[in-house]
């Protein structure tokens, strides 16, 4: 990926803060951290990640034609390219992004939260489009890496930015926060998510209201009604606070009106007198896309537009997407997964009443800490008192099944080591119309198993396995 400005040495040793060069000034064409993707005379910087090192991919991008590479380490300089020394190119990447924010006269809107983050900025984008040239973050690309390169890539005809910024440890927020120095903010929830570092929930939710910290008093943020701790805080923060949402909570500000689902877990409600029809499944879907049309709303976008741009979003890949295969109805949901987004993914499972056996095949929520095994008890239960036929257990929810006896009458319930020994017993038990929920963790890989459901139940999708999503 490649940004959409041009640089030139003096601009890339203000922002890294690095003293002045010899006299001899490089121009960029834009800042990149991939090397197979380096573009001629480009500014490539070498991150170290777990499982890779950017140093040892220098002469690649070298011979792609970049003109300029950031280090961390000493190396020698070839003829005609600038090499920029830092003790951490994380953080050069971050103050090259901040560089680039701080040249942006447009409105950032900044998106967080334990779930939902990634449909509401994509909800976000389509309100706003109607009214506005919009540049948002691909995708989930919401971290120390992602966010820098969406504010790299902003066209110069961009009007609105909108961010995803995610987190898995104190302070990713408030550094994020700092790169983007968003103008308006959108907080969808806070959960039981990345426990493992955040805590508790008062951890995420202290880690989430950075982004509210860091707003400006003339900025606005949008939160969602529940917990309600969540607005409570915010609240106290910051004067500029709307919150949407539709329990039974009397301090919502903004509503939707005459809700309506079908059969396959589709909602539909009204919006300032505009009808919006939701392209995904399930109940916290309107929760997401309210906060986006309260969002456009502070951008004066006329109602019946930006229900339009939202009911035109389609729900993102292995993000609760429905899909018919043969007599079955799939519904996949393996990109990431919290004890909140799995009793979501089981109240969708539920109103699928048109298929005569529901099917829900879960698999590991990672990074929740001392907490897992409890949480995965707490939610295999929960499963269990749904109504459903069948759950199948992967993983740490195999593990709880020790502890959760089944009710009389209730849910069978079957157990896996893996994904596919999964499907082999799922696979003796299907007929071929039942609605199969599968949710998982992105670790989990569950949705290797959505192939050999297509082979043997309805032929291939000619769009499935994508085979990276970042």
């Amino acid at each position: 990926m490649s940004t959409a400005f041009t640089w030139n040495d003096t601009e890339v040793r203000q922002a890294l803060g690095l003293g002045a060069g010899s006299g001899a000034l490089a121009d960029f064409s834009g800042v990149t951290t991939d090397s197979r993707k380096v573009r001629p005379d480009d500014l490539y910087v070498a991150l170290i990640g777990e499982k890779f090192d950017g140093h040892d991919f220098v002469d690649a991008a070298l011979a792609g034609g970049a003109k300029g590479v950031v280090v961390s380490r000493s190396a020698t300089s070839p003829k005609g390219v600038t090499f920029y020394r830092v003790e951490d190119t994380l953080v050069a990447l971050g103050l090259l992004a901040a560089h680039r924010r701080a040249a942006l006269s447009v409105p950032v809107v900044g998106v967080t939260g334990s779930n939902g983050k990634t449909s509401t900025k994509d909800f976000t984008r389509g309100a706003l489009e109607s009214s506005f040239a919009v540049h948002a973050t691909t995708g989930n690309l919401n971290n120390r890496i992602g966010l820098p390169m969406t504010l790299l890539t902003t066209p110069a005809e961009a009007q609105v930015v909108v961010v995803e910024m995610a987190t898995n440890e104190p302070g990713e927020i408030r550094t994020l926060t700092g790169i983007a120095r968003p103008t308006h903010g959108i907080v969808t929830t806070v959960s039981e998510s990345h426990l493992e570092k955040l805590g508790s929930v008062a951890g995420v939710l202290e880690e989430k209201l950075d982004l509210v910290r860091g707003l400006p008093p003339e900025g606005t943020v949008v939160v969602g009604d529940l917990p309600p701790l969540l607005s409570a805080r915010t609240r106290e923060l910051h004067p500029r606070t709307r919150v949407a949402g539709w329990s039974q909570r009397a301090d919502a500000d903004l509503r939707p009106a005459h809700v309506k689902v079908d059969t396959k877990g589709k909602h539909s409600f009204d919006w300032r007198g505009a009808r919006v029809t939701l392209s995904g499944s399930g109940r916290h879907l309107v929760q997401n896309a309210l906060l986006a049309l309260a969002m456009a709303e502070l951008f004066a976008v006329e109602p019946g537009a930006a229900a339009a741009g939202v009911s035109s979003v389609q729900p993102g890949w292995m993000r609760g997407q429905v899909e018919g295969v043969g007599g079955l109805t799939l519904l996949l949901d393996c990109y990431n997964a919290n004890p909140l987004s799995v009793r979501a993914a089981l109240e969708l499972l539920e109103l699928q009443t048109e298929a005569p056996r529901r099917v829900a095949v879960l698999g590991s929520m990672f990074e929740l800490g001392e907490q897992s095994s409890a949480l995965h008890t707490d939610v295999l239960r929960y499963a269990l008192a749904r109504n459903v036929d069948l759950v199948v257990a992967i993983g740490a929810f195999a593990a709880a099944a020790s502890h959760v006896p089944g009710a009389p009458g209730g849910p069978t319930l079957l157990t896996a080591e893996s994904p596919m020994n999964a499907y082999a017993r799922l696979k003796e038990y299907l007929v071929g119309d039942e609605a199969v929920l599968l949710k998982a963790s992105r670790a989990v890989e569950l949705e290797a198993i959505v192939p050999k459901i297509r082979e043997d139940f309805g032929g291939s999708n000619p769009a499935e396995d994508e085979a990276v999503v970042n």
